[in-house]
């Protein structure tokens, strides 16, 4: 039978296009052998269509997701429709590098997919094709803005100087520990310390070495704290920790360690090397507070306390005797 010159043209024109649209496009039969295989899916993979027409898939892509591609399609099959995945769901179906200049800096490429059953001329599904979507582009933009957000809000949260938490978010969490002992009635125990002398620092030194004070107190705290701690800058020179799960002992043994570090430490600057002691004051959560904020005055008492017995100590609110409770280097 004579073959019609427009069908020889109009498959010709289909198959450039195939070749050329900047977009995967995969056939596989129902067994997972490769029936097309375009030139969006050579030029990524450096697999020709010759050399994996009639290969299994999964062979050929060892690493492809076979359980979740077999039940996707299986789906596509039995119900007639098409089914789509984008990158959020799964970044990638197919491991290709990223080869976009502007987005470069991400390793891989991003991908959404589209899965289409194809039927034969007896209207049965023989032939499912795959469409592979770079979006790379749009994927990495989504992650920076949200990566940007977020270092924002962290900055919002966390003091600049130290990256504790700042005085607004701390006490917030302090609020929150308070309602949550309220309700639970476990063991919750809080500190506010501060500096000694931090103005002799400062009045002697200047205002730069003492930042690299304050920066030191904050890196101890943090090397000292549990996951679960909190712990927060109050402003200038003083700071604050929160300690669930804790109660007042296993509070002093935190703070000791925080507190005999800092006096054995040697912060050296620019201009002198520096050494200095804390105290701190310890309230554990009991019945009388009637809100958060005369909790925190529990523990400012007790450091209030700790400074007039001779600094560097710690002290517990409610004990009778400073020098008996306190602990003195």
């Amino acid at each position: 039978m004579a073959v019609n010159e427009n069908e020889v043209n109009a498959f010709h024109w289909l198959m450039n296009m195939l070749e050329s649209v900047e977009m995967g496009l995969v056939v596989i039969d129902t067994d997972y052998r490769v029936q097309v295989w375009n030139g969006f899916m050579e030029n990524h993979s450096g697999i020709t269509a010759s050399r994996i027409r009639d290969r299994n898939l999964f062979e050929v892509f060892p690493d492809l997701p076979e359980a979740w591609l077999r039940r996707k399609v299986d789906s596509v099959v039995m119900l007639n429709t098409r089914a789509f995945t984008s990158w959020e769901q799964r970044p990638y179906l197919f491991r290709f590098r990223n080869t976009r200049p502007i987005t470069g800096t991400e390793e891989f490429m991003f991908q959404n997919l589209t899965i289409s059953p194809l039927s034969g001329p007896d209207g049965k599904i023989d032939k499912i094709c795959l469409m592979v979507y770079d979006v790379t582009d749009v994927a990495a933009g989504r992650l920076a803005l949200e990566k940007a957000n977020a270092q924002l809000e962290k900055l919002s949260m966390t003091d600049r100087l130290t990256g504790l938490l700042n005085r607004g978010t701390w006490e917030n969490l302090v609020d929150a520990e308070y309602e949550r002992y309220r309700r639970y009635g476990n063991a919750t125990s809080l500190v506010m310390f501060d500096i000694d002398h931090f103005k002799k620092v400062n009045d002697t030194h200047g205002h730069l070495a003492g930042d690299e004070v304050i920066r030191h107190t904050a890196g101890v705290v943090k090397s000292a704290l549990r996951q679960s701690d909190r712990g927060g800058r109050y402003g200038g020179e003083e700071f604050g920790i929160i300690l669930p799960e804790t109660d007042a002992n296993g509070a002093r043994i935190i703070c000791e360690r925080i507190r005999e570090f800092i006096a054995e430490s040697t912060v050296k600057t620019s201009v002198a090397d520096i050494r200095y002691t804390v105290s701190m004051g310890i309230a554990q959560l009991g019945d009388e507070p009637e809100n958060y904020m005369q909790w925190l005055g529990q523990a400012d008492k007790a450091l209030y306390r700790a400074k007039e017995s001779g600094r560097n100590r710690v002290v517990v609110y409610s004990d009778d005797s400073a020098s008996s409770d306190a602990s003195k280097a």
